[in-house]
């Protein structure tokens, strides 16, 4: 089966295999925000998936 890009675009695999994403909401309306906020958005977040989705969507994990 082949890798969905559009999740492996969006998705980094760690070495141990775990996945992490961008925080949500960072995208636009980010003016408003305070600047300690505008820095805890520009984290990465652990993503949690079940094996049946990792085999499915990412194909090489």
């Amino acid at each position: 089966m082949k890798t969905n890009k559009s999740y492996s675009k969006r998705i980094k695999v760690t070495k141990n295999g775990k996945l992490l994403v961008r925080k949500k909401g960072q995208n636009h309306f980010n003016a408003k925000n305070s600047g300690d906020t505008g820095i805890k958005k520009r984290r990465t977040v652990a993503f949690s998936m079940s094996n049946k989705n990792k085999s499915r969507f990412l194909n090489n994990v």
